[in-house]
């Protein structure tokens, strides 16, 4: 690895960090693009956002990644944030063009775009999202901004619920003429109403990771018809339980190691204004 005086630096912010594959994916594609850059991973409590974008600004750095605990933190210490960045609520990536500090959501771009490559497009479609977490409102948010004719959103009526309610009627001011709805998960009668009519499901929560390996929030399998494309955010298991039953059913079936990749690959065309090699990427650091 060649530093020189003119090595530009860019990074991870957040925590915990230490297990991230992004230093190793960018300074990968960095090498390849012959870029005077490289990639760092600094763990950063919440509390410590503001030193962090500081520090940022301080040694000119070109760009960040940002995940949890700073994705929200982070927006009132940037000079300019993104349409989408902006309705999420969260900045997942910073660039600094010329002193001035960007923030954008490259989340559900991903989300968005790991589905077009499997041949789905979202604009005029139905979505069912469970889940109404952060990565689920910014699937919703790129999701709307794409052109998406219906969004149901499915969570329970757990601390967050008031939150998820505030952030669907924002979205449903800002896309008038799209509908966005928010309904109880629990209720299992309004959420096979919803599938039935649905184009997309997607399961936007942890639940299929470990320790929820065998654990699915579909539990009645009639649902899976052939015309639904089932997505999960979930990458490993490569193949989450919802998505062998669904794929079982005739389903196309869509994981979440795609959407991760390609967030990735939309921070770095931010950066570099280059195409990130995702099949490269994807069989050199993700294949198992």
């Amino acid at each position: 690895m060649e530093i020189s005086g003119k090595t530009r630096l860019l990074g991870l912010i957040g925590s915990p960090v230490e297990h991230s594959k992004s230093p190793a994916m960018y300074n990968y594609c960095f090498e390849k693009w012959k870029l005077d850059y490289k990639y760092l991973a600094f763990d950063v409590a919440k509390d410590k956002t503001e030193d962090a974008i500081q520090a940022f600004r301080t040694f000119g750095m070109k760009g960040a990644n940002i995940t949890m605990p700073c994705k929200q933190e982070v927006l009132q210490y940037l000079d300019k944030i993104s349409p989408a960045a902006k309705l999420v609520g969260a900045c997942n990536t910073i660039v600094n063009e010329d002193g001035v500090l960007t923030g954008y959501i490259t989340d559900g771009e991903g989300y968005v775009e790991n589905l077009r490559q499997e041949g789905v497009e979202i604009k005029g479609k139905k979505i069912t999202i469970l889940g109404a977490g952060g990565v689920s409102s910014a699937i919703q948010a790129q999701a709307l901004l794409d052109g998406a004719r219906e969004i149901a959103v499915f969570n329970k009526r757990d601390a967050f619920w008031q939150m998820a309610e505030k952030k669907t009627k924002e979205y449903q001011t800002a896309f008038p003429e799209q509908k966005i709805t928010l309904f109880d998960l629990d209720d299992a009668e309004r959420l096979a109403e919803e599938i039935k009519t649905s184009d997309i499901l997607s399961n936007a929560t942890k639940v299929g990771m470990h320790p929820l390996e065998d654990v699915s929030l579909i539990t009645d399998k009639s649902l899976f018809r052939k015309e639904l494309v089932v997505t999960d955010v979930v990458y490993d298991p490569e193949k989450t339980k919802l998505l062998q039953e669904a794929e079982a059913a005739g389903c196309k079936a869509i994981g979440g190691l795609g959407m991760l990749i390609y967030q990735g690959a939309a921070a770095a065309k931010l950066y570099t204004g280059l195409d990130m090699p995702v099949e490269e990427i994807k069989q050199k650091f993700f294949a198992k």
